[in-house]
């Protein structure tokens, strides 16, 4: 076993291509005096490795190293001399020279092993053949053969949980009695070079996959024009009779369907709806996916500027890439479509080959398939081609200026176009991340590398103008100097795309993001949907507008529209339960985080925040005080995830270990949500009054006014930060400026200019007046916000410190009293 760990997929691609050229030459030269073994050869892979980032890849492998080495047939092996081991990069072949018992024992133990590793998802293959000992370009013993390369093709045919295996092992295995329950025969399975592989999978209990790999699923549906398939009277007359019954069902769905329509009822699901899902890459490369995922992103991104499509957003479909044990009609109905586009793509040298195929969901039948074989460089003129097929395949109208923009290329330079598309990937990953800053800052480098390749590539200016954008609007950064990054690359985008849908759209957003100017968001956002009919980010930032107005009706509805579109996107979701919070509709709030916790259930933000609805609706901790406890057995980086909500119950429960922990986790640097950054020092105070620890409090609140001071001196006229260093007055008993402070952010960001953000200042002032003994003035504004939509709730007047001045006072637990649960 090698120790040291390659950074990149280049290793494994070195070896495999040492292996082949092994192969090649014990072909060609028959005569050749390298003598050759029967080694019993086990490949295992790493899926999803190469979109890991290095430091997880890093930490996989040597998690992996270790299990297999643990693993006792691996020892034994080891120990007798008869085990020759070769990294591949992101995974590992293991040749043993006994027995074929021996890599199918060391995969299931490997596989059970696995169970408590989580993030280590596996593919293992396993045959047995003929290999030579070579030295390769360090210098260094690797082995060769075309016992390694059918090992590596039967291992490219799984899944995750699958352990393969040709059938020349799996027979050998099958001769005796306790193998022969735990081997399912899978068939043929085409390969590279028009090779056919017989395949064995092999399950025993829990250990293995079950399912039907992906390749092997989709022969059923089609096949290649190379790879003619044998037929057999058996199979002609099953296909007889299931064609019988198709066509019954068929008529009867014609039938009723036709009556659904004469009644006025229309169909659930538009007969021009698609979704495009991922690419396969069947490159030797694993460094190609970024390729393939551009190969589909192209044919998205040319289909969504049809009209009279509905298309199914990039967001949600990605989620299918490792989806191979579903079937296309679950998908389909997930996603809301009749069609679903898939395909597969492999490059080598300087061609590429595009296959897809076109599938109806509701009867699982193929409408249309084809194979391309092009330049590499000719590869956006074959999206566009495929795009347009799958447009005349529907049925659907395609006006000229949409002709127009799916015929324009977006760049002559793909490595610009993958810089792009990874510095995408990385702005649309910030909702879920706590690295938003820093994705946000690796995003803006990756697309200023693209600028710098291709200056005329306009899609990079539309990037760089939301990543700048949002870097403002989240508070990581609230200058002038950033909204003039943001303004530069709108202005180039105008330059080179003059009244695109994307132009429009980066505008809108730099309205909405950095100017809090609505009308004109409004006027651009009218343009970009016309121009981009199928972008949910459209409705999406018409909803905020809408909520920022105060017309949550309609904001709710748009963002419901933007979901239609993107229905795997958990960050909407997400979203329309901060609205559903805010106007204290829990039951629906809890619905929508429940449907988002089916598309990513491990993450953190969203499961603190289920447990939240309990706390804001019933003053109920307990599942709030559950959620963190489970969450923080989960390692460091959850628990740094949970900080914020430690920070609450610290507060609310006024728990000093809750409290020790929530500072722990708390950046030194500070925290940024909704826009504001807040200082480390201001957590401390809360944290310390809560405890009624007033010497502690009154230091931590001195050191957070002097960083509020500067972050307000740089932000002028921003309301929350001139609200946070109100509140940071009242707890130092400046009474005078805190009063002032307070009562100049609300005018700064008054509830009719923002319906979302604004109530929250109002509810700041009423911190303020009862910090500083105005309980009539508090309870005076406490009492306009909690009969509007904001965060004021029954369980935070009933925890908070912040209202301990006010309890007992009349009024104040009229207010309580208005918010608490009704039966």
């Amino acid at each position: 076993m090698v120790n040291s760990l390659p950074s990149t997929c280049a290793r494994r691609a070195e070896t495999i291509a040492i292996l082949e050229r092994g192969a090649l030459s014990t072909e060609e030269t028959p005569e050749s005096d390298l003598p050759l073994e029967i080694a019993h050869i086990l490949l295992i892979d790493v899926v999803g490795y190469s979109s890991m980032l290095m430091n997880e890849q890093i930490e996989v492998m040597q998690q992996l190293n270790q299990i297999v080495r643990g693993s006792a047939h691996f020892r034994s092996a080891e120990a007798s001399g008869r085990l020759t081991c070769l990294p591949t990069g992101d995974g590992m072949a293991l040749l043993f020279f006994s027995n074929p018992e021996e890599p199918v024992r060391c995969a299931l133990e490997i596989s059970a092993a696995i169970k408590d590793h989580l993030r280590i998802r596996l593919r293992m293959g396993a045959h047995s053949g003929p290999v030579s000992r070579v030295t390769d370009v360090n210098n260094q013993l690797n082995m060769a053969g075309a016992g390694i390369n059918i090992a590596q093709r039967v291992m490219d045919c799984g899944d995750a949980g699958h352990i393969l295996l040709s059938k020349r092992i799996a027979d050998d295995l099958s001769e005796y009695r306790h193998w022969k329950p735990f081997l399912h025969d899978l068939g043929e399975c085409a390969v590279k070079h028009g090779q056919r592989l017989h395949l064995v999978n092999l399950c025993k209990g829990d250990l293995g996959n079950p399912h039907l790999p992906a390749k092997l699923r989709r022969r059923s549906r089609w096949k290649a024009p190379d790879l003619p398939e044998r037929r057999w009277p058996q199979v002609a007359l099953v296909s007889a009779l299931i064609l019988c019954l198709a066509l019954l069902i068929a008529g009867g769905f014609w039938f009723f369907s036709k009556r659904a329509r004469s009644t006025g009822a229309s169909p659930a699901i538009s007969e021009k709806s698609i979704a495009v899902l991922p690419f396969e890459n069947l490159s030797n490369n694993q460094e190609n996916a970024f390729f393939t995922d551009g190969v589909q992103n192209e044919i998205v991104t040319d289909l969504a500027k049809v009209a009279d499509l509905k298309v199914i957003s990039r967001t949600s479909v990605m989620q299918y890439r490792d989806a191979a044990t579903r079937s296309l009609g679950q998908i389909a109905q997930e996603l809301g479509v009749a069609f679903v586009l898939e395909g597969s793509v492999q490059r080598f040298d300087h061609m590429v080959r595009v296959s897809a195929q076109l599938i109806d969901a509701r009867t699982d039948a193929h409408r249309w398939g084809e194979h391309y074989d092009r330049a590499v460089a000719d590869v956006f003129a074959l999206e566009t081609e495929l795009a347009e097929q799958i447009v005349a395949q529907l049925k659907a109208k395609l006006s000229l200026q949409e002709k127009a923009a799916i015929e324009e290329q977006p760049t002559n330079d793909l490595e610009a176009y993958n810089l792009y598309i990874r510095g995408r990937d990385l702005i649309n990953d910030i909702a879920f991340s706590p690295r938003g800053k820093q994705n946000l800052e690796q995003a803006i480098q990756l697309l200023d590398q693209a600028v710098a390749r291709d200056p005329t590539f306009a899609r990079v200016y539309y990037e760089l103008a939301r990543a700048h954008d949002q870097t403002y609007f989240l508070g990581f950064d609230h200058s002038d100097a950033r909204l003039a990054l943001a303004q530069a690359a709108i202005e180039s985008i105008q330059r080179l795309r003059p009244g695109s849908g994307e132009a429009h759209l980066a505008l809108a957003q730099h309205f909405y993001w950095g100017y809090r100017d609505y009308v004109r968001a409004r006027e651009e956002l009218a343009a970009a949907r016309k121009a981009l009919p199928n972008e949910p980010l459209a409705l999406l930032l018409q909803g905020y507008i809408d909520r920022r107005e105060g017309h949550w009706d309609e904001s709710i509805s748009e963002m419901e529209q933007a979901l239609a579109l993107d229905p795997r996107n958990a960050f909407i979701l997400q979203q329309l339960s901060f609205s559903y919070s805010k106007l204290r509709r829990y039951p629906e709030e809890a619905a929508a985080l429940d449907k988002a916790l089916i598309i990513i259930p491990n993450d953190v933000s969203t499961r603190l925040q289920r447990a939240k609805v309990e706390l804001n609706s019933r003053a109920n901790l307990e599942p709030f005080r559950s959620a963190i406890s489970s969450i923080a057995k989960e390692g460091p980086a959850a628990a740094a995830d949970a900080a914020d909500a430690w920070r609450t119950l610290a507060i609310c429960a006024r728990d000093p270990v809750a409290a020790k922990e929530a500072l722990a986790q708390t950046p030194a640097s500070g925290t940024a949500a909704d826009g504001l950054y807040s200082p480390k020092a201001w957590w401390e105070a809360l944290i310390a009054r809560a405890l009624h620890d007033e010497a502690g409090a009154q230091a931590a609140f001195a050191r957070a006014r002097t960083e509020m001071e500067e972050v307000v001196r740089e932000q002028p006229g921003y309301g929350p930060s001139m609200s946070l260093l109100g509140l940071i007055d009242a707890g130092l008993g400046h009474k005078e400026d805190a009063i002032r402070e307070g009562k100049a952010a609300i005018e700064m960001l008054p509830i009719s200019r923002d319906a979302y953000i604004g109530p929250d200042l109002v509810e700041n002032l009423a911190v303020i007046y009862a910090w500083t003994g105005e309980k009539a003035l508090a309870c005076e504004q406490l009492d306009l916000v909690a009969q509007i939509p904001s965060n004021v709730t029954y369980g935070q007047l009933r925890l908070m410190p912040f209202c301990d001045p006010l309890r007992g006072d009349p009024r104040f637990e009229k207010i309580v009293a208005s918010l608490a649960p009704k039966e």
